[in-house]
């Protein structure tokens, strides 16, 4: 579960970086920044659903505070 979460932060980063890229170089003129966003915007709520599946099914263990 840790490489999984790990892996999709990388992959967030990477939509981030690339959105920021697409922004710089078109200077706003084409639509691939937004797509980038987009996909940055997806795999943030697909990981945050994993967590919480991962935490309602035990994979994750509760936290001992």
């Amino acid at each position: 579960m840790k490489i999984l979460v790990v892996l999709f932060l990388i992959v967030i980063l990477g939509s981030l970086g690339s959105a920021l890229y697409y922004l710089v170089r078109d200077r706003g003129q084409s639509d691939r920044a937004v797509r980038a966003l987009t996909w940055r915007i997806v795999l943030s709520i697909t990981l945050f659903i994993l967590l919480m599946a991962g935490y309602k099914t035990g994979i994750i263990p509760r936290s001992g505070f």
